[in-house]
């Protein structure tokens, strides 16, 4: 468009381009895309100990009450 008023010549292709990046704009986003929810339980990997997930508490964060160990997401 030479003169910016949409009059120049017609492009070739299909008309559908990628973005700046050129990606397609899909994916997990950081961290992997692994939150699971309000829900769920907290699992100990040694002893296999589990309890209800508390909202707003990552269960690595937890210890196991029967062996100390940090508890997983069941």
């Amino acid at each position: 468009m030479p003169g910016g008023d949409g009059t120049g010549p017609a492009g070739q292709g299909s008309g559908y381009g990628q973005g700046r990046r050129g990606g397609a704009g899909r994916g997990l986003g950081q961290g992997g895309g692994t939150a699971q929810g309000p829900g769920g339980r907290c699992r100990c990997p040694n002893c296999g100990h589990t309890e209800p997930h508390q909202l707003g508490t990552p269960c690595y964060h937890r210890k196991c009450p029967k062996c100390g160990a940090p508890m997983t997401r069941a």
